[in-house]
């Protein structure tokens, strides 16, 4: 029998191995973001769509919390010039300011359309799924199924931010935050597909800023 939690956690660990691997198979860029994209998809197609709903809460007010969250993650890089050089964001811990997208893949329509897609669709997915559908709920009682979807519980609720930011490389402090907002929407609206709505509106924001900017480094 599937443990119950294997739907909520396996397109996430999917995910992550792929993010830590598939650099070093030594595929082709466009292989390489094919791989990324299709695999994590095909877990989610195969072992958690039932979870996932068309049904919004608040669509709007989703979509514009998105927009919101995007200004917010590149508000500090836009205001203060050199904001990320400090040590503070680029060290041993958090790594170092770096895109995930190859040079040669920029130029690349293939290329950016399967990032773009990953990032707006695939991206919103797998981390909602795992960050608030299932950590936040199992940080309260590993026995999650127990706890409604979206209740708040202070420690879960800082910590899932916390984890979340650390995830998040060197923008731990805009990952903080947005964390911060997107668990105080889940217990506002008690759906994960609100969350997935606003995570894929930040996503696909942050998409057309870098084409439009050429700031590559915001895609991790």
């Amino acid at each position: 029998m599937n443990h119950p939690a294997l739907p909520w956690v396996l397109p996430f660990a999917v995910f992550m191995l792929l993010l830590a691997a598939a650099p070093h198979l030594g595929l082709p860029p466009v292989a390489e973001l094919a791989v990324r994209l299709l695999a994590p998809a095909l877990v989610i197609a195969v072992f958690s769509r039932h979870l996932l709903s068309f049904r919004v809460v608040s669509f709007l007010p989703s979509v514009l919390l998105g927009v919101g969250v995007f200004v917010l993650w590149v508000a500090p890089d836009l205001t203060f010039n050199g904001w990320r050089a400090h040590w503070l964001f680029q060290n041993p811990v958090t790594g170092t300011l770096e895109s995930t997208l190859p040079p040669e893949a920029r130029a690349d329509w293939l290329a950016l359309t399967l990032r773009i897609t990953r990032a707006a669709i695939v991206v919103p997915i797998v981390e909602e799924l795992f960050w608030r559908g299932w950590l936040m709920r199992w940080i309260i009682n590993p026995d999650f199924e127990q706890v409604p979807l979206g209740t708040y519980a202070h420690g879960a609720f800082w910590i899932t931010a916390l984890l979340f930011a650390l995830a998040h490389g060197s923008y731990w402090e805009v990952g903080f935050l947005t964390g911060a907002v997107y668990n105080w929407w889940m217990v506002r609206t008690k759906s994960v597909s609100d969350l997935i709505l606003v995570h894929a509106v930040t996503n696909a924001c942050l998409a057309a800023f870098v084409l439009a900017t050429g700031r590559w480094e915001f895609w991790m």
